[in-house]
C-alpha cells in the first residue's frame, strides 16, 4: 500500500527504486547525491526485494556494471552527479548503441570541472544531446518536486524497456536536498515480464544465440543499425510531457524545468496579481523535448523566456520550437547560484512588458 513520508529528494529515489522492484544498483559517492546509495545500503533492500547493492570502485566501473547487468534483463539503476555522469558518457553511448534499458540518474552541480556541490541546470546538453560519442539520444525526465523524484523511477524504467533505451533522471542539487512530503507507491514485485528475446540468459537450446555489443565494423550494417535507431528515437515523441500553468490567456510565456520551474511559478503567481499575463511551460521530458506544444503557443503570445540554472542551453531547443514566430529570450543564473522569483519578473518586465 501506498504511504506518506517526508523525505530528501535523493532519499525518495532510493526508496521509489526498492518499491519499483529494482534488481541491482550500481553506484559510486558524490555530492550532491550520495544519498541515494546511503540510503540504500541503510535500507538492506537485499533483504527486503532481494535488490543488490554494490558501490563499485569509480563511475566508470559502476556504469559498466550496469552495461552487464542490463545485458541479462535485469532492471538496474545508477546515480551521480555532474563530473560522475562526465565519466559515465563512453559507458552510456555503449548501452545506448547495445539498446539496452537502464536508468540512471543526475543530480546536477555546478561546473564545469569540480565547480561546486551548489544546483546547476548546466548539464542540459549533455543529457540531450547524447552526451557521448556517436549518434544517440537518452529518454530524460526533469522532475521538480520530490513527489515526481519518486513517480519518475517507475516511469523511467517503463519508458526504458519500452524503447529498450538508457533513461536518465535530470535533477539538481536543490531538488535532491530539499525535503517535502512524498507519497510513496506501494511495493511491487521484481518481475522478468518482458519481452526477453534480446536478452542474454546462458540458455539457447531453443533459439538462436543473443550477442550483446555496439561494435559493427560492416559499414552498411551500422548505416542501418543507425537508422532504426533514429526511428526508434522519432517515435519517442509520443511520450512527450509538459505542464501548462496560466497559458491559456497568457501574453507572455517562461519556459523552465526542474528547481527553475518551481521559482517560475512563483513568478506567475505574483505577475497575475498583477495583473499580466504570464504562463508558463515545463518539460517534464527534456527529450522528447515539447516542441510542438511550444510551436503552438508561439501563435499568439508576445515573446518567450527561457529562465535556466545555466548559460543558455535549454533555449536553443525553445528557439527551434519557435522558429522565429515571436521574440525568444534567456534568463540565467551560473555556479551555483539560483535566481529569484523577484529577479525574473524584473527580467521579464525589462526584456518583454516595457511599461505593459
Amino acid at each position: 500500500m501506498k504511504e506518506l513520508a517526508l523525505m530528501k529528494g535523493n532519499e525518495a529515489i532510493a526508496e521509489a527504486a526498492i518499491r519499483a522492484g529494482v534488481d541491482g544498483y550500481f553506484g559510486y559517492p558524490i555530492t550532491p547525491q550520495s544519498e541515494v546509495m546511503e540510503y540504500l545500503m541503510l535500507q538492506k533492500p537485499e533483504e527486503r526485494t532481494g535488490m543488490v547493492v554494490l558501490q563499485a570502485e569509480s563511475e566508470v566501473a559502476s556504469i559498466n556494471m550496469v552495461y552487464g547487468a542490463a545485458g541479462t534483463g535485469k532492471k538496474v539503476m545508477t546515480s551521480s552527479s555532474s563530473p560522475g555522469i562526465s565519466l559515465m558518457q563512453e559507458g552510456i553511448s555503449y548501452i545506448a548503441g547495445a539498446e539496452l534499458p537502464c536508468l540512471i540518474v543526475n543530480v546536477v552541480r555546478g561546473g564545469p570541472g569540480l565547480g561546486t556541490i551548489q544546483p546547476s541546470q548546466a548539464d542540459y546538453f549533455q543529457s540531450t544531446k547524447g552526451g557521448g560519442h556517436g549518434d544517440y539520444r537518452l529518454i530524460v525526465l526533469a522532475p521538480a518536486s520530490v513527489q515526481e523524484m519518486a513517480d519518475y523511477v517507475d516511469l523511467g524504467f517503463e519508458l526504458a524497456f519500452k524503447y529498450r533505451n538508457p533513461a536518465l533522471i535530470l535533477t539538481d542539487g536543490l531538488i535532491g536536498q530539499m525535503m517535502e512530503k512524498v507519497e510513496l507507491p506501494a511495493q511491487k514485485e521484481r518481475t522478468n515480464k518482458f519481452d526477453q528475446s534480446w536478452v542474454i540468459t546462458g540458455k539457447t537450446e531453443d533459439r538462436e544465440r543473443n550477442i550483446i555489443t555496439s561494435l559493427n565494423l560492416v559499414a552498411d550494417l551500422q548505416y542501418e543499425h543507425n537508422l532504426k535507431l533514429q526511428e526508434k528515437y522519432k517515435k519517442m515523441e509520443e511520450d512527450v510531457m509538459f505542464e501548462k500553468i496560466e497559458c491559456d490567456d497568457a501574453e507572455f510565456l517562461l519556459i523552465a524545468y526542474g528547481s527553475s520551474a518551481r521559482i517560475c511559478q512563483k513568478v506567475v503567481e505574483i505577475a497575475r496579481g498583477r495583473g499580466k499575463k504570464i504562463g508558463l511551460l515545463r518539460p517534464q521530458t527534456l527529450f522528447p523535448f515539447p516542441t510542438v506544444a511550444i510551436s503552438k503557443l508561439a501563435r499568439r503570445v508576445k515573446g518567450m523566456m527561457s529562465v535556466e540554472l545555466s548559460a543558455g542551453q535549454m533555449v536553443e531547443d525553445v528557439k527551434l520550437a519557435v522558429n522565429g514566430k515571436v521574440p525568444v529570450y534567456h534568463y540565467g543564473m551560473l555556479g551555483g547560484k539560483i535566481h529569484s522569483p523577484e529577479d525574473v519578473l524584473s527580467e521579464v518586465e525589462d526584456k518583454f512588458l516595457g511599461g505593459y
